[in-house]
């Protein structure tokens, strides 16, 4: 039955701002109020108004009716400022198959044994280079790892490590203004601030710098088994035969060079925070990587017996999804929750809120690895959406697990990061959810029994 009355308002919106003011102080607390007011709950950002998705259900069935729910709305609308409309996670329903296919085999299972043989060298280089004592900016740290890792497994040397620096400090820029950005009514997106012209200077030179590399690979014509020659080589035999065009592939590429260094990054990043405030969990991940790795290069195959490593990362991707926040577009006149949603509307969707619920998880604030061991009994299906699911689910999930893993475990079984006294971990909130300021203490785990009796 559908419900005749509007979708209720989120309580506190203030004249002509709306909504604005909480999703600018706390957004984290404001959208973990929003599921006591309805399943679906308005926002109004200034002259916009948003539709929250507050049930887990609800939000699966947005997410697999990808043809009426289809990507748009605020935040894309901002990512698409750099990714373009054509790559595979900007591009309409009506594009996607079709390149979903065409970028499949880049993520086929076979190329993965590759893909980690690629990664722990680039993440072995970074953990070396730490000294006994030093203080880690950790959120700097891991972006060093993960944007290594995406450059070589996406390029395979064609950014050169003279390049890499400048490319790294491009995306940071505009990781640190995409927040703002997405809450900018027009015309103040296109006023010539200092924050909007760095922005559009660094998805410039963003742009200009992979432009470059998929036109030498073209003319080349090898494969260098990589992502990028996937890409390059692949053709559309269910549909027209043909390969993804330039304009396609350097939107895809924008999109996984971004995708595959910020948001690993946080992820580890929250991680280690969360192990050093957990002692005993942390002594736990020693003892399993110290018998799994037995001081050799984690490799593809020690994956399957890192499972307290997986379960680290897997909690810690339900306590801190690095996508915390995302936009749809109704497409067409639909029903969901007993409401009517019009064309046109935009819904909203958070994987944080849906992780925090205490109706689907016991202690829903607690970090516990553990409540991922298929012994115990696991939360409700579709509880846990970091990759989102359905036909637009992330192409890159096992690669971000795979790098998440192998990385968590290298750094464990190398180094106890220990947080620095007094220190207020916050998040920093963009395009994704990351710590604002991380500090910790590198101490060198040369032999394990050290820290075995540690409180």
């Amino acid at each position: 039955m559908t419900n005749s009355r509007p979708v209720p308002l989120a309580p506190k919106a203030r004249p002509l701002v709306g909504h604005l003011v909480p999703l600018l102080r706390n957004p984290l607390e404001f959208l973990n109020s929003l599921p006591a007011h309805g399943d679906l709950v308005r926002i109004r950002l200034g002259p916009f108004t948003l539709v929250a998705i507050c049930d887990p259900e609800l939000t699966r069935r947005a997410l697999v009716d990808d043809r009426v729910f289809d990507k748009g709305g605020p935040i894309f609308d901002r990512v698409r400022e750099v990714v373009g409309d054509d790559g595979l996670a900007s591009c309409p329903y009506s594009a996607h198959r079709r390149l979903r296919r065409l970028a499949q085999p880049a993520f086929h299972p076979a190329r993965f044994p590759d893909y980690a043989k690629a990664m722990s060298p680039c993440i072995e280089d970074v953990a070396d280079s730490w000294r006994a004592g030093q203080v880690l900016d950790v959120p700097t740290e891991m972006m060093t790892i993960t944007s290594k890792v995406t450059a070589a497994t996406l390029f395979s040397g064609a950014l050169p490590a003279g390049e890499l620096g400048p490319v790294l400090k491009d995306v940071k820029t505009f990781f640190d203004g995409f927040y703002q950005r997405m809450f900018m009514v027009p015309p103040l997106d296109r006023l010539p601030t200092p924050g909007n012209r760095s922005h559009v200077r660094a998805c410039a030179r963003l742009r200009d710098a992979f432009d470059q590399i998929i036109a030498q690979r073209r003319a080349e014509g090898v494969d260098h088994d990589d992502l990028l020659s996937a890409l390059i080589m692949a053709h559309d035999a269910e549909g027209d035969g043909h390969g993804m065009t330039d304009a396609e592939i350097s939107d895809t590429i924008v999109t996984f060079f971004l995708a595959g260094t910020e948001t690993t990054a946080a992820l580890l990043a929250w991680a280690l925070d969360l192990l050093a405030r957990h002692p005993r969990i942390e002594r736990r991940l020693h003892a399993e990587v110290d018998t799994v790795l037995n001081g050799a290069r984690a490799t593809h195959a020690d994956l399957p017996r890192l499972e307290l490593t997986h379960r680290v990362i897997t909690e810690t991707l339900r306590l801190r999804p690095p996508g915390w926040i995302f936009t749809r577009t109704v497409t067409a006149d639909t029903h969901l929750g007993g409401y009517r949603l019009p064309a046109g509307s935009s819904v909203v969707y958070s994987p944080y809120l849906i992780h925090h619920r205490p109706d689907l998880y016991d202690d829903p604030e607690t970090f516990d690895p553990d409540r991922w061991d298929p012994e115990r009994p696991q939360p409700p299906r579709h509880a846990l959406l970091p990759f989102a699911v359905g036909a637009r689910k992330c192409i890159g999930d096992t690669f971000g697990m795979t790098e998440a893993v192998l990385a968590l475990a290298t750094i464990a079984a190398r180094w106890r990061l220990e947080r620095l006294p007094g220190q207020q971990v916050r998040p920093a909130l963009g395009l994704a959810l990351r710590p604002r300021r991380l500090l910790m203490r590198a101490t060198p785990r040369t032999d394990a029994r050290d820290f075995a009796a540690a409180p």
